[in-house]
């Protein structure tokens, strides 16, 4: 297989391509990464290892650059590159709309123009708003993002399945509850309450601490994303998650306890603008139709978690010092430390 990735030196990105070339060890695949504050060289330590790997540092508008290898024949396409902080989408939408709408509609005409045989964009269960006390979200949900994240990820995803019913373009959507695991950059939740609580910093907490996320572990939905892009059908969208629902402060909560902090580090902070009160997704079809359940159970996939970060403090000491906070503070004008 010839795969182009992009996003492969982001979180989920970067652990997908590990995960699938230690599987397929023979696929030709390039990785395009902008390396912008969230994409990082250390996530791809040992991908070079393998003799069909190649990284691309380029924009994903950026159509000269990348046509040549569309141009020289892809099979796939896996889209995780995205501005993905719901944060900084309040401050800077036009960043989010620039590459989460135009970057995506660059890659699916470039995809249609040179006959990919799959494209696979990754989303979020973020797309269908949110929900009451009771319920879960469907593939067949209306839409109704709440944030400029949300909205250009809903935006992305109208734009592919327009590809495939317009061009016939083979298009898959899938949708993704809260990741957490190895490599996820420490601006979102589970990641900074471990190494605030290890620095013993205060700890934000929005508004109550009552929301509540489905928490996939990374592999899981690696896993997943490998049945889609082998066997999920064009045209179609997949939900995936674990069903692990947790409140922001049971997280949090837990987090303290693997590391023997106490809870008066936790600091409740104003609620941000149109934060979503609770996500949960049915996973009934990708169950039925590929044959993936998550397989790693939330308590022991957060200790595992918790003790990758503990093993690599030089990983995470690197972002919030030197060049990562720099580009951070002279692109959205804030640091990471206390956000």
């Amino acid at each position: 297989m010839r795969l182009l990735v992009t996003g492969g030196a982001g979180f989920i990105g970067s652990n997908f391509i590990r995960y699938f070339l230690r599987r397929y060890p023979e696929t030709e695949l390039i990785n395009v990464d902008l390396l912008t504050y969230a994409g990082n060289v250390a996530n791809m330590k040992g991908f070079s290892v393998y003799p069909g790997y190649r990284f691309v540092h380029a924009d994903i508008n950026d159509r000269r650059k990348l046509e040549p290898f569309f141009a020289s024949g892809l099979e796939a396409v896996v889209n995780f590159a995205a501005e993905s902080h719901v944060d900084r989408s309040i401050d800077a939408p036009v960043i989010f709309a620039r590459t989460n709408i135009d970057g995506t509609v660059n890659l699916l005409s470039l995809a249609q123009r040179y006959g990919v045989k799959r494209f696979i964009q990754i989303s979020t269960d973020e797309v269908y708003g949110t929900l009451g006390a009771e319920g879960v979200f469907t593939e067949t949900t209306p839409l109704a993002p709440n944030n400029p994240y949300a909205a250009s990820k809903a935006g992305a995803d109208l734009m592919g399945l327009a590809f495939y019913t317009t061009y016939g373009l083979p298009v898959i959507i899938t949708r993704c509850s809260n990741n957490y695991g190895p490599y996820q950059f420490p601006e979102k939740l589970i990641p900074l309450v471990i190494i605030n609580a290890l620095r013993e910093e205060p700890i934000p907490v929005y508004g109550d601490g009552q929301q509540v996320r489905d928490w996939i572990h990374v592999e899981d939905h690696c896993r997943a994303l490998e049945r889609v892009l082998l066997d999920g059908r064009p045209g179609q969208v997949y939900n995936i998650g674990a069903r692990t629902e947790r409140t922001n402060l049971e997280v949090v909560r837990r987090i303290l306890q693997l590391v023997g902090k106490p809870e008066r580090l936790i600091r409740f902070v104003g609620d941000r603008p149109g934060h979503d009160r609770r996500y949960a997704m049915a996973v009934d079809k990708i169950r039925g139709e590929l044959g993936w359940e998550a397989q790693i159970d939330f308590r022991q996939g957060l200790a595992q978690t918790v003790a990758w970060y503990l093993e690599h403090r030089n990983w995470w000491r690197t972002i919030l010092s030197g060049e990562y906070q720099d580009y951070y503070q002279r692109n959205y004008g804030y640091r990471l430390e206390g956000q």
